[in-house]
Formats: structure tokens, C-alpha cells, sequence
């Protein structure tokens, strides 16, 4: 009987452990997938840490666009204004020498005209250049100007200079085009008068003598 009863005993067993065997595989099975979904749910927060740096490209770009632009229109005010020159400016323009103007004590300045820009010219030398245009005088003399700089360039039948009015300097004299050495050798040769010098008497007849002639 005791044979019986424990043979009875572990088939029940093995029959209990059949019965629960599924039972278990399929709560591992549905366990499982909660790990992916974690990974899942932890992968795309890392992703939109690289937009800030993108959005910045645009104020970037947007910020040169407006330097662009507003650099253009500096320009083209400048442009403007260079062109607002009176007919009577434009023709002293027209009788300043141009190209390399030798001076004294070695020195030289060049002058060359504007071809974009009539009636404008570029004046430079060593240490200096400047842009400038032509302003009409009381006396005759040719004179153009650097507003800016204070720089003023006068030019004499005989010769030319270039001054600093704000440093109150003298920067080039005696500076002489081909037509101004002539003129500085015929004066030369015939002098004009020196203002300082005695006026001669203007000689007249005597009294007595005049009223004798009229009789």
C-alpha cells in the first residue's frame, strides 16, 4: 500500500509542475519588454540638445546682411554728394595740373582726377592723400580742399603748395606742372613790379613857366 501511495504522491507532483510550468514562462515573456520601452523612451530626449546651436545662424547672417546694406548705402551717399558739384566748380576743375608735380627740397605730389567722380581729385605724397574737390576764390588762384583733413592745395601761375590748415603746417611748396616752370622762368627774366617798391615822381611845370607859356 505504501508502494502505492508514493507512486501516487510524485505523479501527482510531476503533474502540478506540468500544469505550472507555462504559467511561468509566460509572465517572463511579458516582464521583458518593459526594459525596451525605457531605452525607448530615454534615446530621443538627447536629441534636441543641438538645436540651439543652429538657431543662431540665422541672427548671424541676418546681422551681416544689415552691416552689407548699410555699408552700401554709406556708399552711395558719399557717391551723392561727390556728384553735387556747381558748373562753376567743375570748370576750375579743369584747369588744375594733374599727374606728378615735383617741389622743393625733393619732395613731389601727384595729383590725378577722378574719372568716375569729375571735378574730384586725389592728392597724395609721402605721409599724406587726400580726396579733394575744387572751391572757388576771390582772388584768381586755383584751391582745392580735404574738408575732412583741412587740407588745401593751391595753385599759383607759377607754382603750387599743399597745406594742413588744422595742424597749421605747410606739407609741399614750390611744386611746379611743366606750364609752371615757364611762367616762373619768365618771371624771372621780367620781374614784375614789387609792391614795395618807391613810386617815381610824376614831374610837372613850375608856376611861373606855365603862366608865361599862356601868354
Amino acid at each position: 500500500m505504501k508502494t502505492i501511495h508514493t507512486a501516487t504522491l510524485a505523479a501527482s507532483l510531476a503533474a502540478a509542475l506540468l500544469l505550472a510550468a507555462p504559467g511561468m514562462a509566460m509572465a517572463q515573456t511579458t516582464a521583458k519588454p518593459a526594459q525596451p520601452a525605457a531605452a525607448a523612451d530615454a534615446k530621443p530626449a538627447a536629441k534636441p540638445a543641438a538645436k540651439p546651436s543652429a538657431a543662431k545662424k540665422p541672427a548671424v547672417s541676418a546681422s551681416r546682411t544689415n552691416l552689407k546694406s548699410a555699408t552700401k548705402n554709406v556708399a552711395a551717399g558719399i557717391e551723392a554728394a561727390e556728384a553735387a558739384l556747381t558748373p562753376a566748380e567743375l570748370a576750375i576743375a579743369e584747369r588744375v595740373h594733374v599727374g606728378n608735380l615735383p617741389c622743393e627740397l625733393g619732395a613731389s605730389v601727384t595729383l590725378a582726377a577722378d574719372a568716375k567722380a569729375p571735378g574730384y581729385f586725389d592728392v597724395q605724397g609721402k605721409n599724406f592723400k587726400y580726396r579733394m574737390f575744387p572751391v572757388a576764390t576771390t582772388t584768381g588762384a586755383i584751391r582745392l580742399e580735404d574738408q575732412k583733413a583741412g587740407a588745401v592745395w593751391l595753385q599759383l601761375a607759377n607754382k603750387s603748395m599743399l597745406m594742413n590748415q588744422k595742424l597749421g603746417i605747410r606739407l609741399a611748396d614750390e611744386c611746379m606742372s611743366p606750364s609752371q616752370v615757364a611762367v616762373a622762368e619768365a618771371l624771372k627774366l621780367n620781374p614784375p613790379p614789387s609792391v614795395l617798391d618807391a613810386p617815381k615822381p610824376v614831374v610837372t611845370a613850375a608856376p611861373a613857366a606855365a603862366a608865361s607859356a599862356a601868354k
